[in-house]
């Protein structure tokens, strides 16, 4: 739409439908092309936000005013830029939305009272040890020592340390049969 349509109805104050119709056939196109740009490929946004342009445009008819510029092309523009920026950090703003299918992937983490029970278990579990495999267990799982450091502070070889260790996690998956999967 080249200046000197007005999108005013002198009679009634109101903007013209086929006025606005115009504004859109000569300028919706290129506004389509900016806007979908800015919008990463969505053109359901990218529509959305060409028919918000014309709505401002609607809104201020009075920016569209002949005597101003030769085209109403740049303001269009800069308002659909302006738009197309306010769209994305309202989005950035909000959390992601998330699908069904994507909960339904999503890993289950344990709650507060899932481990307390679980670290009784196991409590309960090391209990039934021998005193040298717990000792070994102790030290190497619950204490992170290192299979040397473990053998230095015990006093036996690093062999043994590593023997009783795995014969002290066989002894624990017989007792907690629900937790094989973790002691592995």
């Amino acid at each position: 739409m080249t200046a000197g349509i007005t999108l005013t109805d002198t009679a009634n104050g109101t903007t013209a439908e086929h006025e606005l119709a115009a504004l859109q056939r000569e300028h919706g196109r290129p506004l389509f092309a900016l806007l979908l740009r800015l919008s990463d490929g969505d053109r359901q946004r990218a529509e959305d936000l060409v028919q918000e342009t014309l709505v401002r445009a609607w809104q201020h008819p009075e920016a569209l005013r002949a005597d101003d510029f030769d085209s109403v092309r740049p303001w269009l523009l800069t308002v659909a830029r302006r738009l197309a920026i306010d769209a994305r950090r309202a989005r950035q703003a909000r959390p992601a939305e998330v699908g069904d299918a994507v909960l339904e992937n999503a890993r289950v983490c344990a709650d507060h009272a899932e481990r307390a029970a679980a670290a009784l278990d196991v409590r309960e579990a090391v209990k039934t040890l021998t005193p040298e495999h717990r000792e070994v267990l102790v030290l190497v799982y619950f204490q992170g020592a290192s299979v040397a450091e473990a053998a230095a502070a015990l006093g036996i070889p690093p062999g043994t340390v590593k023997s009783r260790a795995y014969y002290a996690l066989r002894a624990m998956r017989r007792v907690l049969p629900g937790y094989a999967a973790d002691l592995r």
